[in-house]
């Protein structure tokens, strides 16, 4: 049976709120010769955001696999699968933030980043466990999901206030 772990929700929330924040007001700002090009420029950037906040982990009987999207691909990052039989070990480096980031250790040599923001985490180390024989004990997201939601929050509280601002700015101008 193949079980599919796609990109945790708050992260890809995160993300996505976090640039409407940051770029809502461009459009309303800029001057008008600019106006269509900003938000066209709005759009895509929105629909690049969503693009490469959707990779995610498949898992069967025989293998694990990262998928990522064709715009994912050409920014840099790769597909790869890794049948279980070839994981040697999952090793760990700090991160310089403090936390630690994971690598399957695979019997050619090469070392896989074990993508560690994706939904159902703990059910993914359990199918790593039991298809590897490799404890997965201590391993766990790369951040706490509280930063995630707090920055959703955040950046969601910024929208709404710019809305705000754009609408008494509006009516200021219309004299109401």
């Amino acid at each position: 049976m193949i079980e599919k772990f796609k990109t945790l929700f708050f992260v890809k929330s995160s993300l996505i709120s976090l640039y409407l924040a940051l770029t809502i007001p461009i459009p309303f700002i800029s001057i008008e010769k600019l106006k269509i090009p900003s938000i066209f420029t709005f759009v895509l950037g929105l629909y690049l955001i969503i693009n490469i906040t959707s990779d995610y982990v498949e898992t069967c009987k025989n293998k694990i696999s990262y998928k990522t999207s064709l715009i994912s691909k050409s920014l840099g990052r790769k597909d790869w699968e890794i049948c279980w039989k070839d994981i040697k070990l999952i090793k760990n480096q700090p991160t310089s933030q403090g936390s630690k980031v994971y690598y399957f250790n695979t019997s050619k040599g090469n070392n896989l980043l074990i993508p560690q923001r994706v939904e159902n985490y703990e059910k993914l180390l359990l199918i790593i466990s039991k298809n590897t024989g490799i404890s997965t004990n201590g391993i766990s997201y790369i951040s706490p999901l509280w930063t995630y939601k707090l920055l959703t929050l955040l950046s969601v509280l910024m929208i709404i206030g710019e809305l705000i601002s754009f609408k008494y700015q509006i009516l200021s101008m219309l004299n109401l």
